[in-house]
């Protein structure tokens, strides 16, 4: 009987295990994950209800009915979606990618389903800019990772500026940083015809002819599956009927495989010492911007910080609530987007009252950088003078002293040294904020990896050699500032005096 039951048992595991992996199989085979930034109109963006949709999303929910696919969205960055195909993640992606060699040595990509071209924008009222030798000279906006950047990366003479999306090259153009912009001419076409962008037009000529392929990782179960969907869509009018809906035309003819030139041959894989060294020149130009970033900043940040700190602590009531709100708003809302609003945003409203102003990339990080290190700046150097006894103010008044020399001879002294560690995590903290400034194209040091990272789709290693150094950096401030607090600590020195 005991026998019986152990075989039974057996016999009920081995059937469970059975039923969970053959459930499990079931949802890799009919759940297909799709990595999309929705930023990109008209094949893929958010509606005013915040739902995903476009082109590209109506085409690939299409293949995955007609293949037995549940699709799922998933939010990322254009930059980062081979990296996430080469992590393996996400089991495909749809953002109007187009077949070029060197994705094709990383990722797989199914039949090609959208035929386009690089165009040049311009504003209203340019003359001879018809050609990629026309921009010459020039100053040009450009997406990152893009076939419009790699373009722009050829024309000798060129000022390149790089941005995360089509929609801030056109806000560059707009408000008269650039010459002219490159993308893919539907999306400059439909931005223009949509948005609320004035005064741009794109060239009629076409720059290249290209073809929009899904990108899959390599030797992906699903892309047999992909291309069988995307086959009966061309069969059965479906396809047709989406072209139409989001392009009022009909679709040109699509091969069945992408052109040889797209394609390419897989080379030799370089090491990862060799990735990190090869980056390294780049990446070290980088950090002395970086550094250059935060030592204005946080100088500018000091001075306005404790000016505002001290105004803080005023006796008229309007100086006290006028610093209130400053400090308020710079330390409450992100600093990412502050950056957006000094650099996009106030040109833009110059415009919009028909004045003409524009800001400069270098100019507009300090400002932003600047104005949100003094709010923080400000509330510690306000701690740092309430810290102070109230009676070392008063003798220094019964000597005397006025209010000025009191603060400035007794009080911001001592006040200083217990200043210190805070302003030391400030500085550190602002050190690593620079990065933020890579969304407005300034290519300090993580946008140099992103540019690097975008031609070699190699994060990891790239990303990796970033934050080593970064941690360097921190580390090397952390030390200075610890030098510093031992410095001006008088019982430290009267220590070390004592030792010698």
């Amino acid at each position: 009987m005991t026998t019986v039951r152990r075989l039974l048992r057996s016999l009920l595991l081995s059937l469970s295990c059975l039923l969970l992996i053959v459930s499990m199989g079931r949802t890799e085979s009919t759940e297909l994950r799709v990595a999309v930034e929705p930023v990109y109109p008209p094949f893929e963006f958010r509606a005013a209800n915040g739902e995903i949709q476009g082109f590209d999303i109506d085409v690939i929910r299409a293949i995955g009915k007609e293949a037995g696919f549940t699709v799922q969205f998933q939010s990322i960055a254009f930059d980062g979606i081979i990296p996430a195909l080469q992590a393996q993640t996400v089991d495909a992606a749809v953002g109007a990618m187009t077949i070029t060699p060197a994705r094709s040595n990383v990722v797989t990509f199914s039949r090609p389903y959208f035929k386009a071209g690089l165009a040049i924008a311009v504003r209203e009222g340019t003359q001879n800019i018809n050609r990629l030798e026309d921009l010459s000279g020039k100053s040009i906006a450009v997406q990152i990772g893009t076939t419009g950047a790699d373009a722009a990366k050829k024309i000798p003479g060129v000022t390149i500026r790089t941005f995360n999306a089509a929609v801030l090259t056109l806000q560059e153009l707009s408000n008269g940083n650039v010459d002219a912009v490159i993308n893919d001419s539907p999306v400059m076409l439909y931005a223009i015809k949509t948005g609320n962008l004035r005064g741009i037009r794109v060239v009629n000529q076409l720059l290249t002819e290209e073809f929009y392929g899904i990108p899959t990782p390599r030797n992906s179960p699903n892309l047999p599956r992909i291309n069988q969907g995307f086959g009966a869509i061309l069969s059965n009018g479906t396809y047709a009927q989406l072209y139409q809906k989001w392009f009022n035309a009909q679709p040109p003819e699509l091969p069945a495989t992408a052109p040889a030139s797209a394609t390419g041959n897989t080379t030799a894989i370089p090491s990862s010492t060799q990735v990190i060294l090869a980056s390294l020149p780049p990446l070290l130009a980088g950090t002395l911007i970086t550094l250059q970033l935060a030592a204005i900043a946080v100088i500018l940040g000091l001075v306005g910080g404790s000016l505002i700190g001290i105004v803080r602590l005023s006796k008229v009531r309007l100086l006290r609530w006028a610093a209130a709100v400053y400090i308020d708003f710079f330390r409450g809302t992100p600093l990412l987007v502050q950056l957006f609003m000094i650099y996009f945003g106030i040109p833009a409203a110059f415009q919009a009252l028909g004045l003409t102003f524009s800001f400069d990339r270098f100019l507009a990080a300090i400002v932003a950088l600047s104005l949100n290190c003094a709010a923080y700046v400000a509330e510690i150097v306000r701690a740092g003078i309430q810290s102070i006894e109230t009676g070392q103010s008063e003798a220094a008044e019964s000597l005397g002293l006025d209010s000025v020399q009191t603060l400035r001879f007794v009080v911001f002294p001592q006040a200083l040294r217990r200043m210190l560690p805070p302003l030391g995590n400030q500085f550190i903290s602002l050190l690593k904020d620079t990065s933020l400034v890579a969304i407005i194209g300034f290519e300090e040091l993580f946008r140099r990896g992103q540019l690097i990272v975008a031609e070699n789709y190699r994060p990891f290693e790239l990303y990796f050699a970033i934050a080593l150094i970064y941690l360097a950096l921190t580390l090397l401030s952390s030390q200075g500032f610890s030098y510093l607090e031992r410095w001006m600590d008088p019982a430290q020195r009267g220590r070390s005096r004592f030792a010698k």
